[in-house]
């Protein structure tokens, strides 16, 4: 069984490889990246189309990106079908020598199909249907709507999959698992569960339905649970949320299946997520030839560095996007990127002269293929019409920070000169490359079963990551089906659910010389969110060198500390009290409870590698930072300690620094360095590139 298991996992990995050298192929390495932006001709009188694509191209864009919300102009009736319209603002791309990218308009049906089909609307919690007037009202849980929407797909497909004007194409906009409560949703959610379990036994088992008297006796009697009703069973919301995230992951494959069946090769299909971590449909969507993203950085909830941080955004913000969506397919994209102030956000302050520039070059450093922004024309009417476009409300007068883009374009220009194909990033920065092993389902769970106010689930993650980024490390978020081997650390926060399967795979990553850093709340539940009937943890005993003896939260008013290192770091949230076996490192220790001395890091020898276990959680993160330092030192990994704010990344042999920092920083470059952007001293929203 193993063994049949090792070999499907190695197959797996094998498949997602060659997958990523099939999406590399869409790009030329020697533009090394392509700028683009969202139009809108439906928007604007057609007299002004051939105006505004000539400016486009003369500003220096390389793309334009059609028919996102365009649905009601695509199909005035049911059955109906005018393309005219855009067959003519395509010709006027091309004609400025522009490439299009093509989208599906799933997210805004036309007030025809909903009036007609209310039953694809979205039903509510409280039974009540969203409306038409906005857009992501329809469900891809009714499947009227998932057959009907494919019919319109599969016509624009027809019309424009043989035309090489068209580079790409983006499904939808920014899906996410939706909650709908609809007649259909609920048929569905049965058939799935039918699916998964195969009988009711196996369900009320998994659900562990014999607590409160829970338990059915057929598929029939199951709804989708009310989760703002209190006591709800986690097992049956856990299934839910994987079923609505299958259910849109399904939805946007049947999309990229219909509109291959007439795309020429050179043609890929992609969209626009939305990185919130915890929705696990961005890497369920296997069809796609790879996943794009898109970021806002200034909207008033995201402050950084400095009492004008919130202009820039926190520098984490990108980064974390270009390494979680990287490592996918081995090719992205940034599919909106903010163009300036917008109109949506808490308090749509205006960023920093200067950041637009550096938000690209930090998409650009972390590999991606294109940036694409939303959107050119500033709109004058609906939703958004205070939010920014490359030209503001007259059409024609560029924006500061649509002039960023120009000036980021000239840039990249300049850079393609100094293109070489064989060059490498620097060895010691690969040396630091680390992975972070990433699966949504634990943070469904743990954010489900908080215990603590003070538990956060993303933030006890950012603490290893912000660490390694600070480190000057390269960082790929993989999931279970990547390969281990490639990584000499992999640090595996919070991984609450597991199965003997991934506990053997960590056991031989370890053994063949990996590094592995397992972190409080790991091992605890089976992946039905149940506790092993066990020890507490004791699934990972022999893996850790040691046994969880019990945990402990603490009051938000009285932290206690952990030392490590003769240094004190205060805790709150979660503490796991080790006992560490023979010839196990304690690595610190708690103090100031009644386990006092007891360990709460431990540190072992496994094979040719190593397992550290941090069963605490600290409350400013420099505990993760300094674990992870003197693992790094004992391995002879080279680490930089980069000051906050400044992240620097290397890609087809060049270096890329950007400042997010209140005050100009010095870069840590010594040795034969060639500047082409700016040099050593980079100022606040700076930006400097090099060749080594």
């Amino acid at each position: 069984m193993r063994k049949r298991l090792l070999a499907g996992l190695l197959l797996t990995a094998v498949a997602l490889g060659l997958n990523a050298q099939k999406a590399d192929r869409f790009f030329n390495p020697k533009d090394l990246t392509i700028v683009g932006t969202y139009y809108y001709p439906e928007h604007w009188d057609e007299s002004q189309w051939e105006r505004d694509l000539k400016q486009i191209k003369a500003l220096g864009f390389d793309f334009v990106h059609y028919a996102e919300f365009a649905w009601a102009q695509l199909e005035p009736q049911e059955g109906v079908y005018d393309f005219a319209w855009l067959d003519r603002a395509v010709d006027l791309a091309d004609k400025n020598g522009l490439k299009v990218i093509m989208c599906t308009s799933t997210a805004t049906p036309p007030v025809w199909l909903v009036r007609k089909y209310p039953d694809v609307l979205i039903t509510r919690e409280d039974g009540t249907k969203m409306d038409h007037g906005a857009r992501q009202h329809p469900s891809p849980s009714n499947t009227f709507y998932r057959e009907y929407s494919l019919k319109m797909i599969d016509k624009l497909a027809q019309h424009y999959g043989n035309d090489k004007r068209i580079m790409g194409w983006q499904l939808d906009n920014e899906p996410r698992p939706v909650a709908d409560y609809g007649e259909d949703a609920h048929k569905r959610f049965r058939a799935w569960l039918k699916n998964r379990y195969s009988t009711i036994a196996a369900l009320n088992k998994a659900w562990g339905t014999n607590f409160w008297s829970q338990v059915y006796s057929d598929f029939s009697e199951i709804n989708i649970p009310q989760t703002s009703q209190m006591f709800m069973n986690t097992h049956q919301i856990l299934d839910y949320n994987r079923f609505t995230t299958e259910e849109m992951a399904t939805f946007l494959d049947d999309q990229t299946k219909t509109i291959r069946k007439y795309s020429i090769p050179t043609q890929w299909v992609t969209t626009n997520y939305i990185p919130l971590y915890e929705d696990g449909h961005l890497r369920k969507s296997n069809e796609l030839d790879f996943h794009s993203y898109t970021r806002y950085m200034v909207f008033g909830e995201n402050y950084g560095i400095g009492r004008k941080g919130y202009r820039l955004g926190p520098v984490e913000r990108i980064a974390k996007a270009n390494d979680f969506f990287r490592p996918i397919d081995g090719v992205y994209g940034i599919m909106e990127l903010q163009p300036g102030q917008v109109n949506w956000g808490k308090i749509n302050s205006q960023p920093l002269p200067g950041a637009v520039r550096l938000w690209l070059w930090h998409v650009f450093a972390g590999g991606s293929k294109f940036a694409c922004t939303y959107r050119y024309r500033q709109p004058i009417y609906g939703t958004e019409l205070y939010h920014y476009g490359i030209v503001g409300s007259d059409g024609v007068t560029p924006t500061p920070s649509g002039l960023e883009y120009s000036v980021f374009i000239k840039e990249i220009a300049s850079l393609r000169k100094e293109y070489r194909a064989d060059a490498k990033n620097p060895e010691a920065y690969e040396k630091r490359r680390t992975a972070i092993l990433y699966n949504h389902e634990n943070t469904w769970e743990m954010e489900r079963n908080k215990q603590t106010t003070e538990w956060d689930t993303e933030k006890h993650i950012d603490k290893y990551y912000d660490a390694l980024k600070n480190f000057g490390a390269p960082v790929d978020f993989i999931d279970e089906r990547a390969d281990l081997s490639k990584y000499n650390v992999i640090v595996a926060p919070a991984y609450e659910m597991i199965d003997p399967e991934l506990v053997q795979r960590w056991k031989t990553y370890a053994e063949q010389g990996g590094n592995l850093i397992l972190t409080a709340r790991s091992g605890h539940k089976t992946r039905n969110g149940q506790l092993f009937e066990a020890k507490f943890g004791e699934l990972i005993y022999p893996l850790i060198g040691g046994q969880i003896e019990f945990y402990d939260l603490l009051q938000p008013t009285t932290p206690d500390n952990v030392i490590f290192g003769g240094k004190p770091y205060s805790w709150t949230s979660w503490g796991e009290i080790l006992k560490p076996d023979a010839g196990t490192e304690t690595w610190a220790t708690y103090q100031g409870d009644f386990y006092e001395g007891s360990s709460s890091i431990i540190h072992h020898r496994l094979g040719k590698g190593t397992v550290t276990y941090v069963g605490v959680d600290s409350q400013k993160g420099e505990l993760e930072k300094d674990v992870l330092k003197k693992l790094y030192l004992q391995l002879n990994i080279p680490i930089l300690d980069l000051p906050a704010g400044l992240h620097i990344e290397y890609r087809d042999g060049f270096g890329i620094a950007v400042n997010y920092a209140d005050k100009t920083l010095s870069l840590p470059l010594a040795g034969n360095v060639q500047y082409i952007i700016g040099g050593k001293e980079i100022p606040t929203a700076g930006v400097s590139v090099w060749k080594e």
